[in-house]
C-alpha cells in the first residue's frame, strides 16, 4: 500500500486545513445558488405521502430490434465531443461533468476510527459501488492522493476497517451535515446528531438509523496520478471486503436475501448539490434468446454487426 502520512498528519492538525478545504469547495462551485435559503423557501414542501410503488414500463409491448421509443427524436440531436485534457480545460470541469452525468449514484456513508482510537469520522462518498458478492466487495473513491488524505482515507488505511451505511430519507439532512469542513479531531457524529451502534468485526461504529450497513475490512488500495499534471496524485480507490451485514428487521424478507425499497427509501447523489430519492420502479425480466427465437422476434436481427459499426 502506498502513502507516507507524516506530512498529511501535520497538515490535518492545523486548523487552517478546514479553511483550505472550503476554498477548494468554492473553486469547484457545486452550489449554483448565491442564496440557497431563499431558493429552498421557494420550492414545494417534501412530499411525505410519496410511497414506493410500481408502474408499467414505457412500452410494455416493446419487441426486439425496436430500439428507442422516442420516435427517432434522440437521433436528431447533435453531440459535442470533449477531450478531457484539451488545452485550457480545468480538471474540475471533468469532475462537474461526470458527477452530473453518472447519476443516480449510490452514497456510501462511511464510518471510521483513528488508529489511536481517540477520534471518529463519518462522511458520505458518492464514488461508492458494490462490485462482487463472493466475497462481498465494495469500492470507495477518494479525491486527492495519500499525501493529502482526509480523515476517512487516513483512518481506513491505518486501521484497515470501516463501516459503509446506506443513506435513507429519514436522515438525509444529518448525512449531508457530516460533509461539513470541520477541523481534524472534531467528530461529525456529534455535529450531525446520528447514533453510533456497535459492530462485531470492526471497532468503528455503524449508523443505527441506517436500514442497511456493512462492516468492512480494507482489501486493497490504488493511487492515481493526474494525466494533465504528471506527478500530482489525484485520487485513491479503496476496495473494501464486507465481513458482516446489518439490516433493519422490518426491511428484510423471510429468507434474509431481499431488502424492501419501500422501507430502505434510499437517497442517491446527482450533479452539483442535488440528491435524488427513489419512490417508483418498474420491472423487466431478462429476455431469453431461445424463447425469443421461437417466437420469431429475432427474425432478420441475427447479425455479427449492424450498419454504422
Amino acid at each position: 500500500m502506498a502513502g507516507n502520512f507524516g506530512d498529511s498528519m501535520q497538515r490535518r492538525n492545523d486548523a487552517s486545513v478546514a479553511e483550505h478545504r472550503q476554498d477548494a469547495e468554492n473553486t469547484v462551485g457545486r452550489n449554483p445558488h448565491p442564496d440557497f435559503a431563499k431558493v429552498q423557501a421557494s420550492r414545494p414542501d417534501w412530499r411525505h405521502e410519496e410511497s414506493w410503488h410500481f408502474t408499467k414500463t414505457i412500452d410494455p409491448d416493446w419487441k426486439l430490434g425496436r430500439g428507442a421509443i422516442d420516435g427517432g427524436e434522440s437521433l436528431k440531436k447533435k453531440h459535442v465531443e470533449i477531450d478531457p485534457y484539451e488545452d485550457g480545460r480545468p480538471a474540475v470541469f471533468n469532475y462537474k461533468l461526470l458527477i452530473s452525468a453518472i447519476i443516480p449514484r449510490p452514497i456510501g456513508f462511511v464510518s471510521t476510527t483513528s488508529k489511536d482510537g481517540r477520534s471518529t469520522n463519518l462522511a458520505p462518498f458518492s464514488y461508492t459501488q458494490v462490485i462482487n458478492h463472493d466475497p462481498p466487495l465494495f469500492t470507495i473513491g477518494f479525491a486527492g492522493g495519500f499525501s493529502n488524505a482526509k480523515d476517512t482515507l487516513t483512518n481506513l488505511a491505518d486501521t484497515k476497517e470501516c463501516t459503509i451505511n446506506i443513506i435513507s430519507e429519514h436522515f438525509l439532512e444529518a448525512a449531508n451535515a457530516s460533509s461539513i469542513n470541520a477541523p481534524h479531531g472534531i467528530s461529525e457524529w456529534a455535529l450531525c446528531g446520528l447514533t453510533p451502534a456497535p459492530c462485531t468485526d470492526v471497532k468503528c461504529s455503524r449508523v443505527k438509523e441506517a436500514v442497511f450497513s456493512v462492516e468492512g475490512k480494507l482489501f486493497s488500495t490504488q493511487e492515481f496520478e493526474s494525466r494533465a499534471t504528471p506527478g500530482k496524485k489525484t485520487g485513491v480507490l479503496a476496495i473494501v471486503e464486507g465481513t458482516r451485514f446489518w439490516v433493519r428487521e422490518d426491511a428484510l424478507n423471510e429468507d434474509r436475501n431481499l431488502i424492501d425499497p419501500a422501507v430502505l427509501r434510499p437517497m442517491s447523489r446527482l450533479g452539483g448539490i442535488m440528491y435524488g430519492r427513489t419512490v417508483e420502479g418498474c420491472e423487466l425480466p431478462r429476455p431469453d434468446y431461445e424463447e425469443k427465437k421461437k417466437e420469431g422476434e429475432t427474425d432478420g436481427l441475427i447479425k455479427e454487426k449492424v450498419e454504422g459499426q
